[in-house]
């Protein structure tokens, strides 16, 4: 978002997601994300799923959860 120069409020928009819960993706706290979700922040950004997500193996048998990109940490 930042390298694209694109404000949260705009994001939100070409997304169709509320700020709110752009916010959540952003800062790490969602639980889930839609696959319509995914594909609408990559169309917006110009980025593919694996410049958002990253697989982080959390020790259990479940499996582990994506963060977000070293860049919005």
């Amino acid at each position: 978002m930042a390298q694209r120069k694109m404000s949260l409020t705009r994001l939100s928009q070409l997304v169709g997601i509320t700020q709110a819960n752009l916010s959540i993706l952003k800062n790490e706290n969602g639980k889930a994300i839609r696959f319509s979700t995914l594909d609408a922040l990559c169309r917006a950004l110009e980025c593919q799923p694996g410049d958002l997500l990253e697989y982080v193996d959390d020790g259990e048998e479940s499996g582990g959860r994506s963060k977000g990109t070293e860049e919005e940490r």
